[in-house]
């Protein structure tokens, strides 16, 4: 896939899945919630957990099935640099009671002023944070 097909092609089923949980199960796709779901004791819920974070691990293969090569990751920072920026971004997302997928798609999309609210802090962060790594890094 060329030019923006492939995010365009992405975003086409990333809104599919979001809508088909919700009207399916009558659940949010917060990614976040589902994950932590995972970890707690198992419910009734544990096998739609599994298989939708399971589908989320195997999207790389069936890009590479479609495609015919992986998609291109390139981290620049180092391992100290991604564990905290990891660390911090999950910590956000128990202090915003959920994560972009859960606030950004799936709250947005239901007019949610609690996903409102998150999505302006999770943007304003991210500028920030660009901003300041500028100022850091040459």
């Amino acid at each position: 896939m060329t030019g923006y097909a492939a995010s365009f092609a992405g975003g086409l089923l990333i809104g599919l899945s979001v809508a088909l949980l919700m009207l399916l199960n009558g659940r949010v796709a917060g990614i976040s919630g589902i994950v932590a779901g995972l970890a707690r004791r198992p419910d009734e819920r544990l096998a739609a957990n599994l298989a939708f974070v399971l589908g989320l691990l195997a999207g790389p293969l069936a890009y590479r099935l479609g495609v015919g090569a992986w998609p291109a990751v390139h981290v620049t920072q180092s391992l100290a640099v991604v564990a905290a920026a990891g660390l911090l971004v999950g910590f956000g997302t128990r202090l915003g009671s959920g994560c972009t997928s859960g606030h950004g798609v799936a709250g947005l999309a239901r007019l949610s002023p609690r996903s409102f609210a998150a999505v302006a802090t999770f943007l304003a962060t991210g500028i920030l944070t660009v901003l300041v790594m500028g100022w850091v890094q040459p």
